[in-house]
C-alpha cells in the first residue's frame, strides 16, 4: 500500500446524528456524509434510539464517504457516543431493546439504592466515576430486571452488551469481533481504570454477569476486518473511542495541563492529567483519555449534559428560532440589562453537582423578558457551566487554565465563544478542523497503519483558526457568575 495515496474513513456516531468523514495522508477532509437520528422519548426522562436506525445510518454514511476515495482505505476509526447501552443476541446480533441513551434518568431509584447500600465510594476508587444513571452501568441491570428471561439467557452467554462503538464493530465484523476499548470500558461503571480490567466485585454488586462483557483493547488496536458486503472493500477497524476522548486526541492535548471542551448535545471537558489516575476533590470524573501503543493517558472530564440540547428546545419545544444559529442573532438583539438565567436541567445536572432530580428552571425573569433574553440565557448557560467545571479541574491539578481549546457543533457561534472567554476568563481557541471527534478517531485508526506519525506530530500540526480573548469587566464577570450561583442553588434545593 502506498500511504501516500491511502485514506482513513472515521465514523462519528453521536447522540443526534450518524457521520462519516474520509480523510487523506495529509489530514484533509475529503469527503463528508451525515444522517440526523431519530429521538425517542418513552415517558418523561426516557430517552432512547433505535440500534438498527444507528447500524443502517451508518452503514449509509460510510458507503457515501468512501465513494470519494480514489485509493484505497487503509482504515476505519469507530467515534461514538458514550454510556449508551445496547444488549443483542449473540446467534442472530438482533436488539433486545432499543439502546438506552446516556442522558436517560429511568435508573435514579436504583441508583439511590447502591448509594444507600454503600457503593459510591468502591464506585469512585476504582471506576473514577460516581453512581449515576448517566453511566452503562444502571441501564444494563435496568435491562436484565425488565425484560422476562433476559438474565437467565445472559447468565448463560447467550446475549453481548456493548456501548455504541461495540455493537458497530460487532455489525461491521459480522460477529467475529466483541471487544471495546479503554477509553469507553471506563464509562460504563465497572471498569477499574487502575488494573485496566472490568471488576469483579462492582459486577457481583450489581448483580451483571460477567459473560455479557466485550474484551477491552487499547484505543488504537487490531479490532478486526469490516466485511467487504457492507462498504465495498475489506477494511480493518484499528481504533475506537468515546467521542470525547477522540476529541482530545484530534485536539492534540497530549500534554498533562492540556484541556478542550466540546460542545455538541451536551459539552464535555477533559483535562489531560498524565499517566496516572487522580481522585478529584471537586466531583469531577477520573477517566482514560486514551491508550494507544501502551502509551497511557489519563484525563479529569467535567460532564455537562445539557449545551446544544438548550438550542434544540428553543427551536423544537418552544418554537422561537426554525434553525439553531438563529439563536445567535437573537442573543445579540437581548437587553444586556436582563439578568436571565436557564439553568438547563432537562436530564438533571452533571458536573460538579450530580443532581439526577434537579430540572430545568428560568430564574430571573421579569415582563420585559421575550425570546431574545431567553436565546441569550441558552447559550450563557454553555459558559456558566463551562466555568463551574474549569473552577473544579484547576482547583483539582494546581494549576491556573489560561486556555481552553474548543470544538463541537456550538463552538462555531461566534457569540457564544466571546460570552466563553469573557465568562472563564480565559483565551478559547477554535482550530481551523473543528471536526476534532472524526479526526481523533481517523489519527489514532491511521496512526495504527502507518499513515500518520505519531500523538506528537499531531499536537504540532494543531493549527486555532481564531481565538477569543475577555473583554467583560471583572465586575461584570462576576455579578454575572454570582447570579449563576444563586440560580443554580435554587434548582438543587427544589429537586426532590
Amino acid at each position: 500500500m502506498t500511504c501516500e495515496r491511502a485514506y482513513v474513513l472515521a465514523i462519528d456516531q453521536g447522540t443526534t446524528s450518524t457521520r462519516a468523514i474520509l480523510f487523506d495522508a495529509a489530514g484533509q477532509m475529503r469527503s463528508t456524509a451525515q444522517i440526523e437520528l431519530s429521538q425517542h422519548y418513552p415517558q418523561p426522562g426516557w430517552v432512547e434510539h433505535d440500534p438498527e436506525e444507528i447500524w443502517r445510518s451508518v452503514i449509509a454514511v460510510c458507503r457515501e464517504a468512501a465513494a470519494a476515495a480514489d485509493g484505497p482505505i487503509a482504515a476505519i476509526g469507530i467515534a461514538n457516543q458514550r454510556e449508551t447501552t445496547v444488549l443483542w443476541e449473540r446467534d442472530t446480533g438482533r436488539p433486545v431493546h432499543n439502546a438506552i441513551v446516556w442522558q436517560d434518568r429511568r435508573t435514579i431509584e436504583l441508583c439511590a439504592r447502591w448509594q444507600r447500600e454503600g457503593l459510591g465510594e468502591s464506585v469512585e476508587r476504582r471506576t473514577g466515576l460516581v453512581i449515576d444513571p448517566y453511566f452503562s452501568a444502571s441501564k444494563i441491570s435496568w435491562l436484565l430486571d425488565q425484560i422476562p428471561g433476559l438474565r437467565a439467557r445472559a447468565e448463560r452467554g447467550e446475549i453481548a452488551f456493548g456501548t455504541i462503538d461495540s455493537f458497530l464493530l460487532w455489525r461491521l465484523t459480522s460477529g467475529k469481533c466483541h471487544a471495546t476499548d479503554v477509553t469507553n470500558a471506563a464509562r460504563t461503571m465497572l471498569f477499574d481504570i487502575a488494573r485496566l480490567d472490568w471488576d469483579a466485585e462492582l459486577l457481583k454488586a450489581f448483580a451483571i454477569p460477567r459473560a455479557l462483557l466485550p474484551e477491552v483493547r487499547d484505543t488504537g488496536a487490531e479490532f478486526g476486518i469490516a466485511a467487504p458486503e457492507l462498504i465495498g472493500t475489506a477494511i480493518p477497524v484499528t481504533a475506537l473511542a468515546g467521542d470525547q476522548q477522540a476529541a482530545l486526541i484530534g485536539q492534540g492535548c497530549i500534554r498533562p495541563g492540556m484541556i478542550k471542551s466540546t460542545y455538541g448535545t451536551g459539552a464535555f471537558a477533559l483535562l489531560n492529567i498524565g499517566t496516572a489516575p487522580v481522585a478529584s476533590r471537586h466531583r469531577l470524573l477520573t477517566t482514560i483519555g486514551y491508550r494507544i501503543r501502551g502509551r497511557l493517558a489519563y484525563a479529569l472530564e467535567g460532564s455537562i449534559f445539557v449545551a446544544g440540547a438548550a438550542v434544540q428546545w428553543l427551536r423544537d419545544r418552544l418554537g422561537i428560532i426554525t434553525l439553531a444559529p438563529q439563536s445567535n442573532a437573537l442573543a445579540e438583539r437581548a437587553d444586556p440589562r436582563q439578568r436571565l438565567y436557564l439553568v438547563p436541567g432537562f436530564a438533571g445536572l452533571g458536573a460538579p453537582h450530580w443532581s439526577p432530580r434537579a430540572r430545568g428552571a428560568l430564574i430571573g425573569l421579569t415582563a420585559e423578558c421575550g425570546p431574545a433574553e431567553i436565546a441569550r440565557a441558552a447559550l450563557e448557560a454553555v459558559g456558566y457551566q463551562t466555568r463551574d467545571l474549569v473552577t473544579a479541574m484547576a482547583a483539582d491539578a494546581g494549576i491556573e487554565i489560561a486556555r481552553l481549546r474548543v470544538d463541537g457543533g456550538m463552538s462555531v457561534s461566534d457569540w457564544t465563544m466571546q460570552f466563553l472567554a469573557d465568562i472563564l476568563p480565559a483565551t478559547v481557541e477554535r482550530p481551523t478542523v473543528i471536526e476534532t471527534t472524526a479526526w481523533g478517531a481517523a489519527y489514532a485508526a491511521g496512526l495504527m497503519r502507518g499513515i500518520y506519525p505519531d500523538l506528537e506530530t499531531a499536537a504540532e500540526n494543531w493549527q486555532p483558526e481564531r481565538r477569543y480573548t475577555p473583554h467583560m469587566s471583572a465586575d461584570e464577570r462576576e455579578e454575572r457568575y454570582a447570579g449563576w450561583r444563586r440560580a443554580i442553588a435554587g434548582v438543587l434545593a427544589a429537586a426532590p
